[in-house]
């Protein structure tokens, strides 16, 4: 007998899910310093506990969600818009989950509005309040984005005056919109690409990463996403200059997006225009919008070279921990080059994205959206640094072009394994809290059985 499924009950377990994160981060959150607790203290533990024990609702609810959408009468986009807005809600009030980053655009929003060259200095020049909140880890780094993005943190620190709460309440409003963005376009672009709306939505807007980092954790990889895809439904259409704007200011948020701007090219080919004549009004739109955006933020171009910005060493990319595992190696055996060993599969990282792009849009140049969604997965898992979160870059537009029930399932079995990877604190876990983890994700799955035995069993006094 099948675990029955319908629309309310997906939705009431995901909105359970929330409300365990939203309640565990009130005390094992990326919380201001002041209001931190010891990660040995008993509300500490149990908000780590409460936190995984939401997360697992949560995958479990977008599961059973799916086995809906892939059925026969699957539901409607505005009902899982309506679904997207009930899981959201307990989490528009609490506090920053699963990373610090969003101190850090305060911080830099604080430095660009105070006139400070941000890509010259880190937080740790400004000083105050605000820069006391930034990770260790970036306090004395210049700002890797760029000037669009830096233009709207610093208008929202001078709404906010460099107050603490109103600026995190902001960045998550600022957060909210991109994912607003990115569900106005999903839609268009899956017809466009022959998927079926509602799939791509489950997959695409209503993905536990989306509610765990863009929006519970503010990041402003929402923003890029959200102009970007409304900058490809322009190009679909009859604008291709103004998709070629908006795809560039994606990128001028952060600088990923940029390929976009070989689909928009692409997008019009299809349409009918000259290869010369596509290329050329892109580059000249990009290159309008690169100028105009950079003077009116009043930033400079410092963001070119923060594209170089520095990693950190202990990030779990692919690359990275190649890297340490030849370094290690080279340091047992004595060899003087060992220092060279991270650098060295750095660099063989980009050459292999570059490759795998190259190959990528030679295969699939008809079909440019999936085509983009994939390059921007090879830049994620290949580059110098990777966080759960990068994995939307190109899972955003793989949900919305992929043709394959195969690639969906492997895209849902990425989001699991990276939804459960990072600490709500945004820190790194020693054995303890990783214990407490297992043990509040082992207890949603229990609940998660014995509710599923219960749905089962025959009801008293009938037969089974």
């Amino acid at each position: 007998m099948a675990f029955p499924v319908d629309l309310r009950r997906c939705q009431i377990l995901g909105l359970a899910g929330t409300a365990f994160l939203a309640a565990g981060g009130e005390t094992a959150g990326a919380l201001p310093v002041r209001d931190l607790l010891h990660p040995a203290s008993a509300g500490a533990a149990l908000g780590l506990v409460g936190v995984y024990f939401g997360v697992v609702l949560l995958i479990a609810a977008w599961a059973l969600l799916g086995r809906l959408v892939r059925g026969p009468r699957p539901p409607t986009p505005r009902a899982l818009l309506l679904v997207l807005a009930v899981w959201a809600a307990p989490l528009l009030l609490a506090p920053p989950l699963f990373s610090r980053d969003v101190y850090s655009y305060l911080a830099q929003g604080a430095m660009v509005d105070a006139h400070m060259d941000v890509y010259a200095h880190g937080p740790s020049r400004f000083g105050g309040p605000l820069a006391d909140e930034v990770a260790p880890l970036w306090q004395h780094t210049g700002a890797p984005y760029g000037p669009v993005f830096l233009a709207v943190a610093a208008a929202l620190s001078g709404l906010t005056r460099g107050e603490l709460p109103a600026g995190l309440f902001g960045m998550r409003l600022v957060a909210l919109a991109g994912v607003a963005l990115m569900v106005a376009a999903l839609p268009r672009l899956a017809r466009h690409s022959g998927t079926d709306p509602s799939a791509a939505l489950w997959l695409g807007a209503l993905n536990p990463l989306v509610l765990l980092h863009l929006v519970a954790g503010a990041h402003n990889d929402a923003v890029m996403l959200g102009l970007l895809g409304v900058g490809l439904v322009a190009a679909l259409g009859r604008w291709p200059v103004l998709g070629a704007v908006l795809v560039t200011l994606a990128a001028l948020v952060k600088a990923p997006a940029l390929l976009g701007l070989a689909a928009v090219v692409v997008l019009q080919v299809r349409a009918g225009r000259s290869p010369a004549k596509a290329v050329l009004t892109t580059v000249v739109a990009a290159a309008g919008t690169t100028v105009a955006a950079t003077a009116a933020a009043g930033t400079g171009y410092g963001w070119i070279g923060a594209l170089n910005t520095p990693v950190s060493p202990q990030n779990w990319a692919l690359t990275t921990l190649l890297g340490r595992a030849t370094g290690a190696l080279l340091e047992h055996l004595g060899s003087d080059l060992a220092p060279l060993a991270i650098p060295a599969w750095h660099a063989l990282g980009i050459v292999a994205a570059v490759v795998a792009i190259v190959l990528i849009w030679l295969r699939l140049r008809p079909r440019p959206v999936y085509a983009l969604g994939l390059s921007l997965a090879a830049v994620a898992a290949l580059g110098p640094a990777i966080r759960p979160w990068y994995a939307l870059w190109g899972l955003f537009l793989v949900a919305a072009a992929t043709p394959s029930t195969s690639v969906r399932h492997r895209m849902v079995a990425v989001t699991g394994v990276l939804a459960l990877c990072v600490l709500p604190s945004g820190g790194a876990a020693d054995t303890g809290q990783l214990v407490l983890a297992a043990c509040g994700g082992a207890l949603a799955v229990v609940v998660l059985w014995q509710a599923h035995q219960a749905e089962l069993a025959p009801a008293p006094g009938r037969a089974a």
